[in-house]
């Protein structure tokens, strides 16, 4: 079983990672991981945090000589921003006070998460549900993505629109830099961060040479589209997941919808790929292909009405430090995820406690 902890907060020392269940002997490379993080850290929109941070991971346990060890991996991303924070952020008491945070964030988790857990400084809840929690997702999923990678497993991404205007991504993008936007998003962007306003979009992603099987239809927890759905949906700003045709399939006739299977070079395939490479909860041996719809980023520039949480009376929503548009580090982030999920399913088929038994219980 292959399982993933995090922690941290987003102006805290840092984030940590734990990975428990990847086999020994796979090759893993710090270099890989930090290209993930810097991947992750860029895109049109952006807000000022990203010049602070450089994310770059310290390996604290589970490899070895560049090679797991079968034990817990632990990566910790640091926040260079801290220091500004020490005080504000401190783990024991300080002596002067720290005014509260009482302002509620329309779109965050500000109002449910201090109800929930009877907070009176919203800080409490908007350090942890920040989306730099993501870096230590990407960390893992950076891991787990050299994992599949043995296995010829390779997941790419694209940004289809932003704000409803098509981005231009064209074919997925198959290298490590930022997804580059066509000009009419770039404007876009630049408008609504004038305006104080933000944007989201839809980022597709897609995994090839996923083998037949991974998944289940024997339970519902076990089949792998409500497994990568879950996960994905649980990404910050994202609020709806499709596979292969989707929604569009809920129009079309049966006989548009279903892939009709064809022998090819002696192998059963599919002529088409509607169902994104995914059916009765299984991997079907085509690509699976995914689309994301992120929400807007709900920090403004011009903040939007609220309630005092203190003082119950009206007010204008508490701003915090944020970018205009994330969807393309929202992209990066889906394939870290999309990996974690990937790995998990590959290694319930075909594990063993090292590489050389995986590749052996595959052939």
């Amino acid at each position: 079983m292959l399982r993933l902890l995090t922690s941290g907060e987003s102006h805290g020392p840092g984030l940590t990672a734990i990975l428990d269940g990847l086999p020994a002997g796979v090759p893993l490379a710090k270099k890989y991981i930090d290209a993930e993080l810097a991947r992750r850290q860029q895109g049109y929109g952006r807000g000022g945090r990203q010049k602070i941070e450089k994310d770059e991971v310290k390996i604290l346990s589970g490899i070895r000589h560049g090679l797991s060890l079968g034990s817990p991996i632990t990566l910790l991303v640091a926040n260079k921003d801290y220091a500004n924070w020490a005080e504000i952020m401190s783990p024991d008491p300080v002596q002067r006070k720290i005014e509260p945070v009482t302002k509620l964030r329309p779109g965050h988790a500000d109002y449910v998460g201090v109800v929930k857990y009877g907070f009176a400084d919203l800080r409490n809840v908007l350090e942890r549900s920040s989306a730099r929690m993501t870096a230590a997702q990407v960390a893992a999923g950076a891991v787990c993505k050299q994992f599949l990678a043995n296995f010829k497993i390779k997941i790419i991404s694209r940004v289809v629109s932003i704000g409803g205007v098509a981005a231009g991504g064209g074919e997925r993008s198959r290298t490590a830099g930022a997804e580059q936007l066509n000009e009419t998003a770039r404007q876009k962007i630049a408008a609504a961060r004038a305006a104080g306003d933000s944007l989201g979009g839809v980022v597709e992603l897609c995994a090839s040479g996923v083998p037949v099987g991974l998944g289940s239809y024997a339970q519902p927890d076990r089949k792998l589209d409500g497994r990568l759905a879950g996960a994905l949906l649980s990404l910050q700003a994202v609020k709806g997941v499709e596979f292969g045709l989707g929604f569009a399939a809920a129009e079309l006739p049966g006989s548009r919808v279903q892939d009709e299977l064809i022998l090819r070079k002696g192998s059963i395939k599919h002529r088409t790929n509607n169902a994104g490479g995914l059916e009765g909860g299984m991997s079907n041996g085509e690509d699976i292909i995914v689309r994301l719809a992120f929400k807007p980023i709900p920090t403004l520039g011009r903040p939007l009405a609220t309630v005092d949480w203190r003082s119950k009376k009206p007010a204008r929503a508490f701003v915090e430090r944020a970018d205009t548009c994330a969807v393309e580090a929202g992209a990066v982030v889906a394939e870290n995820i999309m990996a974690f999920v990937l790995a998990a399913a590959f290694l319930e088929k075909f594990g063993g406690d090292s590489l050389a038994e995986i590749n052996r219980n595959l052939r």
